[in-house]
This record gives C-alpha cells, sequence and structure tokens, in this order.
C-alpha cells in the first residue's frame, strides 16, 4: 500500500456480449489460471440455460440473483480488553458484490449437477428465486450479526 495517495479503484471494461460490466466482473471470479474464454463459455452457457429455464431475460435472472445474494450485515472481530467480540457491522458496496459473487460460484462448484454450466445455472435460479446454499450463507450472515447486535457499541 503506497503511504501517501490512495489508490484508484479500476472498473471493469463492459462485457462485448452484454455490455455490462457486472457480467465482466462475474467472469474474473469465475476465471481459473487466466483461461478467461473458459470462464466466458460457462458464463454466457449458464445465462442461456437460465433464459431458456424462466422464459426471461438471462441477465435479469443474472441481476435479481446477485442482488438476492448481497449480504447487508456481517460481523468482524474486535478485540477489547482481553475478550474478542463480533461486532455487527453494515458491508460496504463493493464488498457486498465480492462476497455475493465468491458464495455463489463456491456453492455452484459443489452442486452435483454435471457441467459447470448446468451447476452455475442451477444456482443463480435457486438465488433468484430467494433459495439454494448461497441464500442460506446470507442468512446465516445475517443471523450472526444479529445475535451479536450486543456488541454494536464497540463498532469501528
Amino acid at each position: 500500500m503506497p503511504r501517501r495517495a490512495r489508490i484508484q479503484k479500476r472498473e471493469p471494461l463492459a462485457d462485448p456480449k452484454y455490455d455490462s460490466a457486472l457480467v465482466t466482473k462475474f467472469i474474473n471470479y469465475l476465471m481459473r489460471r487466466g483461461k478467461r474464454s473458459t470462464s466466458e463459455r460457462i458464463l454466457y452457457g449458464a445465462i442461456d440455460l437460465m433464459a431458456e429455464r424462466t422464459g426471461q431475460e438471462g441477465l435479469s435472472v443474472l441481476k435479481q440473483a446477485i442482488n438476492n445474494v448481497k449480504p447487508n450485515l456481517e460481523v468482524k472481530s474486535r478485540r477489547v480488553g482481553g475478550a474478542t467480540y463480533q461486532v455487527p457491522v453494515e458491508v460496504k458496496p463493493e464488498r457486498k458484490l465480492a462476497l455475493a459473487l465468491r458464495w455463489i460460484i463456491g456453492f455452484a462448484k459443489a452442486r452435483p449437477e454435471h457441467t459447470m454450466e448446468e451447476r452455475l445455472a442451477a444456482e443463480l435460479l435457486a438465488a433468484a428465486k430467494n433459495e439454494g446454499a448461497a441464500i442460506k450463507k446470507r442468512d446465516d450472515t445475517h443471523r450472526m450479526a444479529e445475535a451479536n447486535r450486543a456488541f454494536a457499541h464497540y463498532r469501528y
């Protein structure tokens, strides 16, 4: 980290097919070992599968799923006088998106379907309907923050 100046945030360029920066960011999170074309094929295939299964536009289902998974609160550990408290804090918008994408991809990988396209499409469809493992993770995060609301005065 530089001592003087703040690091400039760079927004990803919009992807060529859907003209969406969100899709580019999703592709970047999905990508392993620099294999962008594989990542694009998986995500575009999943969007097409979702559009086929729901009859709606695939990109709108993707956006709905991501918005449903984004957490509003999380807990951070704070040490006060020898004790460690789980302090609930609000999640910044950039971190909301990062957590949502990470959870969706992680739980999609754990699904039983055969191809990653099918797994990702199934997880996104479940998230768009407010069900599935990623939604459960968000609810668990919210529940943990709610349970530790008594320590909110330790917020920093």
